[in-house]
């Protein structure tokens, strides 16, 4: 997968993962799409694990374990973000 790919995908899965969680998530785009990226990657790893990586016609397991990678690191990047940018105050 070319880096582009992986920041659309990234992008797109992030999204989605923001769009899945409750309530508002304050991490910014940019991060969004790293956490989204990291999902995928974590999906990636946990399909080649369960051997179900590689299948014929579209991975629909594979896909729906990135996304649940995206859904948690999404998660954890908003409470990291939160905690770490809850302190301070924008003017």
């Amino acid at each position: 997968m070319s880096w582009l790919w992986a920041i659309i995908v990234g992008l797109v899965l992030g999204l989605i993962a923001k769009a899945i969680l409750p309530g508002k998530q304050q991490i910014p785009l940019w991060l969004t799409a790293v956490c989204g990226i990291l999902g995928s990657v974590l999906g990636n790893w946990a399909a080649t694990g369960l051997g179900v990586n590689d299948t014929r016609g579209i991975d629909w397991t594979r896909h729906l374990l990135q996304l649940v990678g995206a859904v948690v690191i999404v998660a954890v990047g908003d409470r990291l973000w939160a905690a770490v940018r809850g302190g301070k105050q924008r003017t």
